[in-house]
């Protein structure tokens, strides 16, 4: 029995005591009981919640982006999915009318495929909407995909995005977040070496993994410790019955999430006693944010082992990219033939996971790019998670990404990329 079968009969079987906590909650919560608001009351309801999140399994949430601003007026935001493959749906937040006419640059977030789902990046797509028309990739979780609908590894998750970018038309600006820098740039050069004309007119890399071998972090040196077949050995499971993907060899969500919480134990643990207090207080504003953070990070799927076990050996083990080895369909992937697409480059100072200058690095691989269409900015006391999200994201980091695409968004200037080349 592997270990994904004992984690499926572990969840099974603490279901009817989650239940239990779950009534109890409600119970104790029930303004018509006089304990509810006592603090024997408020410390029972608030264990019982406790044990309820620490064991629950938490699904994919919602977008709920509800409506956003933009010139000014408020206009409602619908959800649309424009493009569809078995392991992506491409979503694309829709201004609803407004009577203000909208003529915005295209821009598609690439969210990482790296556990969480891209629910993660509602913050960010948020900061971007009002002056931008957003799409974003909406990975699937591998548990989900049965496997007669084929494999996913880093060459189809290229393949993805030369094929979504050809959907959008030329000139789509794109903002990779962390995992995906590394597919996005090789994506981009292998249209540039195709003379495609289809390529994005600008992209953004955020905190993501270029070359790992520069401020090597925690996750770094695990990946080094180790050699692939380690990680066959104890990372790859087979998707237990019933889910639909039943059989297909995956890198586990659980795992994936132990791993991310493990990094900062000490951190969640306090983040929960600070929960547990403020629940037994009746402090429900702060309560409502901690619950809204952990729903979505505790929130995780699954990847498909051919794509986890390529992007570990491509990206940490033999760091191909920056070294000018790495291939797509049995083909270099050659950086120095990007030329018409602007580079800017993010990170944060604090970053425990993307080290300072792995992303920058993507600078210098791409000589060709003139310096007129590159820009770095390193964000000061920021970690991964505020690179993309949070106040300093929204104050600091996403105006600049703004200025940066409306100074090189030259489709809606009326020009073409052959013009530019």
């Amino acid at each position: 029995m592997s270990y994904y079968q004992l984690y499926e009969l572990n969840h099974a079987a603490v279901g009817p005591l989650r239940a239990v906590a779950d009534a109890a909650r409600l119970y104790f919560q029930n303004p018509l009981n006089p304990l509810s608001v006592t603090p024997f009351g408020r410390s029972m309801a608030a264990a019982a919640e406790m044990f309820e999140r620490s064991t629950r399994r938490y699904g994919k949430p919602e977008w709920n982006l509800g409506e956003t601003t933009t010139h000014g007026v408020r206009v409602p935001i619908f959800e649309q999915v424009e493009w569809e493959r078995p392991f992506c749906r491409l979503i694309h937040f829709e201004k609803g009318p407004s009577g203000v006419a909208i003529d915005q640059p295209k821009l598609l977030i690439v969210a990482p495929m790296s556990g969480h789902y891209a629910t993660l990046l509602r913050g960010t797509v948020m900061a971007m909407l009002p002056d931008h028309d957003v799409y974003i990739t909406d990975w699937a979780d591998a548990r989900m995909v049965p496997l007669s609908d084929g494999n996913f590894n880093l060459d189809d998750y290229i393949d993805y995005m030369v094929s979504i970018l050809h959907f959008l038309g030329g000139g789509v600006h794109i903002m990779a977040v962390c995992q995906p820098s590394v597919p996005v740039l090789a994506a981009a050069a292998v249209m540039e070496a195709g003379d495609d004309p289809r390529i994005p007119a600008s992209m953004t890399l955020m905190g993501g993994p270029i070359d790992t071998r520069i401020s090597p972090t925690a996750v770094n040196t695990l990946a080094n410790s180790h050699d692939l077949d380690w990680f066959q050995q104890n990372a790859i499971m087979k998707v237990p019955f019933p889910h639909p993907g039943f059989m297909r060899d995956v890198y586990p969500g659980f795992l994936q999430i132990s791993g991310f919480l493990s990094m900062n134990l000490e951190r969640h643990v306090e983040a929960h006693r600070a929960l547990f207090d403020h629940l037994i207080r009746g402090d429900g504003d702060s309560a409502d944010k901690q619950r809204e953070f952990y729903d979505e990070y505790l929130a995780v799927m699954d990847l498909t082992s051919e794509f986890y076990l390529q992007t570990v050996e491509t990206v940490f083990l033999r760091h191909a990219l920056p070294k000018g080895e790495m291939t797509h369909r049995d083909e270099r992937v050659d950086t120095a033939a990007i030329r018409r697409v602007a580079l800017l480059t993010v990170e944060g100072e604090n970053d425990d996971i993307s080290g300072v200058g792995q992303t920058k690095a993507a600078q210098d691989i791409t000589p060709s790019v003139p310096d007129t269409m590159k820009a770095h900015y390193l964000q000061p006391k920021v970690g991964h998670y505020g690179v993309f999200n949070g106040s300093r994201f929204r104050a600091e980091i996403a105006p600049r990404i703004a200025d940066f695409i409306a100074t090189h968004d030259w489709r809606r200037r009326g020009k073409s990329s052959v013009a530019r080349a």
